[in-house]
C-alpha cells in the first residue's frame, strides 16, 4: 500500500495566489491529478482556518477528509532573522497533528508579533532553530520539513541568504529535522551528493500557487494516507519514489541575470565571476552552482537512503506543444481534462498509460512527446534568475 501525496501548496489567502484556490478546488484538482493526500496550506490565516474547520471532516488521528480527498494540516512560514552576521530568509513547512496543535501554533506565532491575517505564508521574526523548539513544546508529533532548500533568497542552502549545512541552520534541533524539500529546481540525484542534508529522506512536492501546478512534484510514500504514515514516512525515508520536475526547468536552476539576458553553467561563473558580464550587477547564483559548491568533499548519502524518481513534463505543456497553441488556451484545457478523465489521472498518464491508449486519448503526437519525456529524450533550455526554463520532447 502506498500514498501519493502533494504537501506544499498554498491557498487563495497567500500573496501571489490564485482565487480559485479553494477547498473544493483543490479537492477536485487532487482528483484530476491523481493525488491521494494533500496539505491544507495556510493553516495560521484566520479566514482559511474557519474554512478549513468548516470543510475538513476527520478521518482518523491526525488526517482528515473533503469530498472524498485526504487532508493533513500543513503550512509554510517564513524565518527572517540574523545569525552569523548575516540576514537569513528561511521558508519551513510545518505540518500540525489536529486543530488543537495549530491553536497553540497561532498563539506562538501571535506571541513573536506576526501577522497571521495578511500572507497565508506569515513572516516569524524568530531562527529557524528557535522555531522549530517552538513547535515541538507545542506537541512534539508536530513536524519541520525546509522548504525548496536551494533557492537563492528563501531556501535553507540558497545562496543570497541561507546557510552551508543543515547544522549550521538548526543546531541542536538538527535532529528534529526528518526530511528537506528539494524544490522544482534541483532533482534528488543532485542531493545526494551533498554532505549538508546526508542522512535527510528527500521529498518533493509542488508549491502551487494555482490550480494546475498543483502535482507537478509529488512524494509516493508508504502506507496508509494519515499522519502516522506521513510521519514515519519523513522520519523513516519510506518514500517509495518522487515524481520531479526536470530540474533545468526550475527557474534558479543556472546563474544568470535575467534583465540582462545572461546565463552561465558553474563552469563559466567560476572563471567569469559572479557579476554580469553587461551590466556589472551581481549574478543570481544558480541551484546547480550552490549544488557543486556544498558537494566538494566530505560524505554524501548511501545508497540505501536514495530512492528512485521519475522526471516528467506536465501533461498540459505536452498538450500545448502538441497542439501548437498556449498552455492556457481554451481547446487545451478542454483535451487535459478529458483525457485526465478517461485515463485517471495526470500521474497514470505520465507515467503508466500505454502508447497506444495515449494515441487513442490524445493522437498520435501527444502518445509520441510522453513516451520520448519518459525516455529523458528532451530538449531543454534552462531557467535562471526566476525565469523558467522550458523542456519540449526531441525532434
Amino acid at each position: 500500500m502506498s500514498f501519493t501525496a502533494d504537501l506544499h501548496l498554498h491557498s487563495r489567502y497567500a500573496y501571489a495566489c490564485s482565487k480559485n484556490l479553494t477547498l473544493a478546488n483543490m479537492a477536485a484538482w487532487a482528483k484530476v491529478k491523481g493525488i491521494e493526500l494533500l496539505s491544507s496550506a495556510d493553516f495560521t490565516h484566520p479566514a482559511w482556518l474557519e474554512e478549513l474547520k468548516a470543510g475538513l471532516q476527520p478521518a482518523g488521528e491526525g488526517v482528515f477528509s473533503f469530498e472524498g480527498v485526504r487532508f493533513v494540516l500543513g503550512t509554510e512560514l517564513s524565518c527572517v532573522y540574523k545569525q552569523g552576521g548575516r540576514s537569513r530568509r528561511v521558508h519551513l513547512l510545518v505540518f500540525a497533528p489536529g486543530f488543537d496543535a495549530v491553536r497553540g501554533v497561532r498563539e506562538m506565532l501571535a506571541g513573536l508579533g506576526s501577522k497571521l491575517n495578511g500572507d497565508g505564508r506569515p513572516t516569524v521574526r524568530a531562527s529557524a532553530r528557535d522555531l522549530t523548539a517552538r513547535l515541538l513544546d507545542i506537541g512534539e508529533t508536530c513536524m519541520v520539513v525546509p522548504a525548496h532548500i536551494w533557492t537563492p533568497w528563501y531556501g535553507m542552502l540558497g545562496s543570497k541568504s541561507g546557510f552551508d549545512a543543515l547544522d549550521e541552520c538548526f543546531g541542536d534541533m538538527a535532529a528534529h529535522i526528518p526530511a528537506v524539500e528539494t524544490g522544482l529546481s534541483s532533482d534528488p540525484e543532485m542531493n545526494w551528493g551533498v554532505p549538508a542534508v546526508a542522512g535527510k529522506t528527500i521529498v518533493s512536492f509542488s508549491d502551487a500557487h494555482s490550480l494546475p501546478n498543483m502535482g507537478r512534484e509529488l512524494t509516493v510514500f508508504q502506507g496508509e494516507a494519515d499522519y502516522r504514515n506521513l510521519a514515519a514516512g519523513l522520519k523513516e525515508n519510506r518514500v517509495e519514489r518522487t515524481i520531479e520536475f526536470f530540474p533545468e526547468e526550475g527557474k534558479y536552476h543556472l546563474t544568470g541575470h535575467r534583465k540582462c539576458g545572461i546565463s552561465q553553467s558553474p563552469g563559466e561563473t567560476v572563471i567569469s565571476g559572479t557579476r554580469c558580464p553587461e551590466c556589472g550587477r551581481p549574478l543570481t547564483l544558480g541551484v546547480l552552482h550552490r549544488v557543486e559548491e556544498l558537494s566538494q568533499g566530505g560524505i554524501s548519502s548511501d545508497q540505501q537512503t536514495r530512492r528512485p524518481f521519475t522526471k516528467l513534463a506536465p501533461l498540459i505543456e505536452l498538450l500545448a506543444y502538441t497542439m501548437g497553441k498556449g498552455r492556457t488556451a481554451k481547446s487545451v484545457g478542454l483535451a487535459y481534462h478529458r483525457i485526465c478523465d478517461e485515463m485517471g489521472g495526470e500521474i497514470n498518464v505520465l507515467t503508466q498509460a500505454g502508447f497506444d491508449d495515449l494515441e487513442r486519448v490524445g493522437g498520435e503526437d501527444l502518445a509520441i512527446a510522453v513516451t520520448k519525456v519518459r525516455d529523458g529524450k528532451v530538449e531543454i533550455v534552462p531557467g535562471f534568475d526566476g525565469q523558467y526554463g522550458t523542456v519540449r520532447p526531441a525532434g
